[in-house]
Order: structure tokens, then sequence, then C-alpha cells
């Protein structure tokens, strides 16, 4: 009898070791390299806009380039998520392409053109980039560059609570924040709750000021 208590403690003892590294290994690890892959995209995009990658800087076009799948393409800041909150974004939504970034949905519109332009990002793991997602409210300031234009959107409405099949909410014009109209649009969607994925949070913002890059940074920024 105590040759199996004591084997059946042992087992206790090392199953528990082995929860604890599997915590760590997602709370700190994943954030980690997460970390380190985000502010790897961000580094190529100022290399590439500075022309120090050896490609052409970028310029604003008639017919830009279509966004390359898994390729980072703009920089994202939201004021209200913390002043040295940035994050870069990636074409796709694919997981490999989460695990770098925030990632835009393909087949929504480009940004700052009419349409929705739609992102997602993990609520936790992965660098935790939406974690403080429930504290965004309408009026908060979502700015993104694509390194020739600062794109400022205003968020309308939001967190929204719904289910991950509820794919209106990247639709060009969304319904539930009142829109009725073609508009320049931004959707932001997380996972809910913090550590699961039944539900989606979303959050709805327009199009509310632009300017070139070379002006400095928008007003947004510099509060």
């Amino acid at each position: 009898m105590r040759v199996i208590v004591r084997s059946l403690s042992e087992l206790c003892i090392t199953a528990g070791t082995l929860i604890v590294l599997f915590v760590g290994y997602v709370l700190f690890w994943t954030g980690v390299r997460a970390e380190g892959a985000m502010n790897d995209q961000m580094d190529r995009l100022h290399a590439e806009w500075s022309g120090e990658s050896g490609r052409a800087r970028p310029v604003a076009e008639a017919a830009p380039k279509p966004y390359e799948p898994g390729e980072p393409f703009a920089i994202m800041y939201v004021p209200r998520l913390g002043a040295a909150w940035h994050k870069p974004v990636l074409q796709g939504t694919g997981t490999g392409t989460l695990k770098k970034g925030l990632g835009h949905y393909a087949g929504t519109a480009r940004l700052g053109e009419t349409g929705n332009f739609a992102v997602a990002g993990h609520r936790r793991t992965h660098g935790d980039p939406f974690k403080d997602f429930p504290l965004l409210r309408p009026g908060d300031a979502v700015v993104l560059t694509d390194g020739t234009t600062w794109y400022t959107y205003r968020i309308d409405k939001g967190p929204y609570r719904t289910v991950p099949t509820d794919v209106a909410v990247i639709d060009p014009v969304p319904r539930v924040p009142g829109y009725a109209r073609p508009g320049r649009y931004l959707t932001l969607t997380t996972c809910d709750p913090e550590w699961g994925h039944s539900h989606r949070l979303i959050v709805w913002a327009h199009l509310d000021a632009t300017q070139p890059v070379d002006t400095g940074q928008p007003e947004a920024l510099r509060r």
C-alpha cells in the first residue's frame, strides 16, 4: 500500500511540475519569442521606409502594391493601451502570422481606403498584444502608418461581444455600430474570455484624419 501511495505521490508531483513548466512556457516564453518577432517585423519596416534595406522607399501611388501574405506593411499605435504600445500589422490571420504581430483580414479593405480595414490580434499569449482590449472606449484613437502616411481612426463603438461565426462584424459596412453607408472604417477583433476563445470582442472606428509622415506625428500621438 505504501508503495502505491508513494508512486501516486510521485506521479502527482511530476504532473504538477509539467503543468507549471507548460504554464511558464505559455505565459513567458511565447511572449519573449513574440516580442522579438514583432520587433524584427517593425525593424524591417523602418529599414524599408528609410531606404536602409536596399529596397526603394515607399511612395504614395495610384496603384499601390498588394499586401504580401505573412509580410508586414504597417505599424499600429493605440494610445489608450500605453504610450509605448505599438505593433506591426501583417497580411493574413493565420496562426504563424499572428505569432509575429497583428493580422489584416484578407479580403477586407486596404489601410485608409473605402471599406472596412479589419485587423485581428491575440488577447493572451504570443506577446499579449490585445491584453487590455476591454479598456478601449468610443473616441479613442487608433493610429497607423504605412511609411508614407499617418492614418488616425476614431473608435465609434465597442468593445462588443459576439461569437466567432459572426463574420458580419468585418463587412464593408458593419451594421452593429450604426454605419449605414460606405465609408473608411476600421475593425479590431480579439478573443474573449481573456484565456479562452469561445467569443470575440470587437471595436469599430472611422477614419478621422490623414497626414504625410513628413509632417511629423499626428496629434493623437503627441498628447
